[in-house]
């Protein structure tokens, strides 16, 4: 299958400066498998809501960072040498450049920060 098609990621930011972001409503309100929306930029970077539960492919970003904040659930981050397992409030730093895979066991909701020029996806 198609990885575009396995996941649902929506680039387009859906609240501006000043606007209050009610992140309990969106992960209530996310129906669907795999699903990620910007929220919000804050300078050169846009935060994320991830609202998971499977398996993202392996990839990498070679010019950006990634950030995982964990609200709910459980992340796991598959890197080459190791598995981190992020619980509610850990926050975990993917450095550019690292293959990784993220992993939810169970509906996980998670919030991401990265560079508004980087492809979800992988380069």
């Amino acid at each position: 299958m198609n990885n575009n098609r396995k996941y649902s990621i929506d680039l387009e930011v859906k609240f501006g400066p000043l606007e209050i972001i009610d992140v309990s409503k969106l992960i209530e309100h996310s129906n669907k498998k795999w699903q990620n929306m910007s929220l919000c930029t804050v300078n050169n970077s846009v935060v994320r809501l991830a609202v998971i539960e499977g398996e993202f492919h392996w990839h990498r970003h070679d010019k950006e960072d990634e950030f995982f904040y964990v609200i709910d659930g459980l992340l796991l981050i598959d890197l080459e040498e190791k598995v981190i397992e992020l619980k509610p409030k850990q926050g975990f730093t993917v450095p550019k450049g690292i293959n990784h895979r993220t992993r939810a066991p169970t509906r996980t909701s998670v919030l991401i920060m990265e560079d508004f020029t980087l492809k979800p996806t992988g380069d």
